[in-house]
């Protein structure tokens, strides 16, 4: 779905990826990020939160937490991250970033509320009263007073399947009552996810009836006297949407797909952030008539049905040169050890043939390689780094 938009917006990536691979500097199986153009984005969207009055905080468990990632976020203007669970909280700490949001999607595990505490995270959303408990007593035993935001709910709300969970949105009030009277906590605002999503039909990102219920949540928290009450309201984020969460009483953001242009929009149309991520692998072997290429990180965040999948297939570095296939990846019930190409009325690509895929990538739930590739910008690409899907120094090759 994003392969054509970045062969029309950065196609200098893509040579550098064909290139490097081509080269030996890039492994098969590898998820492939423009560090100039995530930069740029990261710098796009905090400007943008800056106009709007709007909080930043970058989501990365989609690129691995990736080192080189985090620095070039860090040095787009972007200074904190939201952790989706303790793994990332640890590498965004380690990564340079400001701990900004923990708990949310992940609640932190009982064992972890220390750890978790010691991060001095900015914002600590818990689900219920236990959770609630867990994170003050933690934070109390450090000396510290934790800032808590309450996941909340109401008839109507919309979650993926296993994101259910939070607090009854009526009772806002009495929950942050309750997060007051504990000692190492205070109650800091609401959350919930997606407040935002994207619309097929109308090819848009509108409101979900979440996004109602955090402003009914605010306007009783203000009616009880509480007039500073942070809205936390992540989903399908880009500049884009900022005046739309503006408008909606957000006060933070959590830009992930966004830093890279990968939304489900970017593809659709021309946004202020670049396409900077793509996944990379080779020709493997033969069978019948298909060319199989390793697999590993063939995991499609499906935010689109069903659509023509199709690989960009190089037998040299010439970008100009390489040509696209229809590509069928295994289903999701099975482990994706390759996948195949169809070569047409094309010869098959050859062993070792790099093949390029453009699709949303959630790096952190697969087994591929993360690399970063700085200099595309000024025509000096390089290989900045290689991590495994954690955001761990790969030993590749080795």
């Amino acid at each position: 779905m994003f392969l054509d938009v970045l062969r029309r917006r950065n196609p200098a990536f893509l040579q550098a990826v064909i290139t490097l691979h081509r080269a030996g500097r890039l492994p098969a199986n590898a998820y492939a990020l423009d560090l100039d153009a995530v930069r740029d984005n990261a710098r796009a969207l905090r400007e943008a939160g800056d106009r709007h009055g709007l909080e930043v905080l970058a989501m990365t468990k989609q690129v691995g937490r990736a080192p080189g990632f985090l620095a070039a976020v860090r040095e787009g203007g972007i200074e904190a991250g939201v952790a989706v669970d303790m793994t990332d909280a640890r590498a965004l700490a380690a990564g340079g970033l400001r701990v900004g949001h923990v708990g949310h999607l992940v609640q932190v595990p009982r064992a972890e509320a220390a750890a978790a505490a010691a991060l001095q995270p900015g914002n600590w959303t818990v689900f219920s009263d236990d959770k609630a408990v867990e994170a003050a007593t933690a934070s109390r035993d450090l000396g510290r007073e934790q800032d808590l935001l309450a996941r909340i709910h109401a008839p109507g709300d919309r979650f993926y399947p296993g994101h259910e969970g939070g607090f009854a949105a009526a009772d806002v009030v009495q929950v942050a009552e309750r997060m007051d009277a504990l000692e190492g906590a205070r109650f800091a605002g609401v959350t919930t996810f997606p407040a935002l999503l994207f619309d097929a039909a109308s090819a848009t990102v509108k409101p979900t009836p979440n996004a109602q219920t955090l402003a009914r949540a605010v306007a009783a928290l203000r009616a009880a006297g509480r007039d500073e009450v942070r809205v936390n309201a992540p989903g399908t984020t880009s500049v884009e949407v900022f005046p739309l969460l503006a408008q909606l009483g957000a006060t933070q953001v959590e830009p992930g797909h966004g830093l890279t242009g990968t939304t489900p929009p970017h593809a659709l149309r021309d946004l202020p952030e670049r396409p900077a991520a793509c996944y990379v692998t080779e020709v493997s072997h033969h069978h019948g008539d298909r060319a199989f290429v390793f697999g590993g990180g063939l995991y499609i965040d499906p935010v689109f049905g069903d659509y023509r999948l199709r690989a960009l297939v190089a037998r040299d570095e010439a970008l100009e040169d390489a040509h696209l296939l229809d590509a069928t990846i295994p289903p999701p019930e099975a482990i994706d050890y390759y996948g195949q190409l169809d070569p047409g009325d094309r010869p098959l690509p050859p062993t070792g043939a790099t093949a390029v895929f453009g699709f949303r990538i959630q790096a952190f739930v697969t087994r591929a390689y993360v690399a970063g590739i700085a200099g595309v910008a000024d025509g000096t690409p390089r290989v900045a780094g290689i991590w495994t899907s954690d955001g761990r120094e790969a030993a590749w090759p080795q």
